[in-house]
């Protein structure tokens, strides 16, 4: 073992080299992906690493640049391609994830049949705009009854 930090154990060769209860993916389904660090769930996203580099050690890097994973979800594409190992391909595995993140946390916040406080609407729109560097002007069309007729503004979905 090269050296050992306090979410991941990190080796020297190839993970495939690595113990099978070391490994990421093999951790995951042993115990749940709840049991991985942030590092190990981006290593099994980004899939292989480079050469003298594992996916492991890639993640660490990654996070070590970004803090943390919201930090990675409202950066430029441009901050992500300094990293040896980082084509369109991982750029885009990632960015995918984090999206697909965003929006299971706004999925379970369907629109109410009727908005009854500010408060539903700010629920509704938070997941979206949390991580926003600008500022976005949305409009909720409401009918009498207080019930969502349509939104409209950018990156707008209901």
């Amino acid at each position: 073992m090269a050296k050992q930090s306090r979410q991941t154990k990190t080796y020297e060769n190839s993970i495939k080299n690595w113990p099978e209860d070391e490994r990421p993916r093999e951790k995951l389904f042993k115990a749940g992906e709840h049991t991985l660090s942030n590092t190990e769930l981006l290593a099994i996203l980004l899939r292989s690493g480079v050469k003298g580099q594992s996916a492991i050690d890639l993640a660490q890097k990654i996070l070590s640049k970004f803090k943390t994973l919201r930090n990675m979800s409202h950066t430029d594409i441009r901050d992500w391609r300094e990293f040896k190992g980082l084509g369109q391909a991982k750029i885009a595995q990632v960015r995918t994830a984090i999206e697909i993140g965003r929006r299971l946390s706004t999925e379970s916040r369907q629109p109410k049949s009727k908005i009854k406080s500010s408060r539903d609407i700010a629920d509704l729109f938070m997941g979206r705009m949390r991580d926003l560097k600008k500022e976005v002007f949305k409009i909720l069309f409401l009918d009498n009854r207080n019930q969502i007729i349509s939104a409209v503004g950018e990156f707008c979905r209901i």
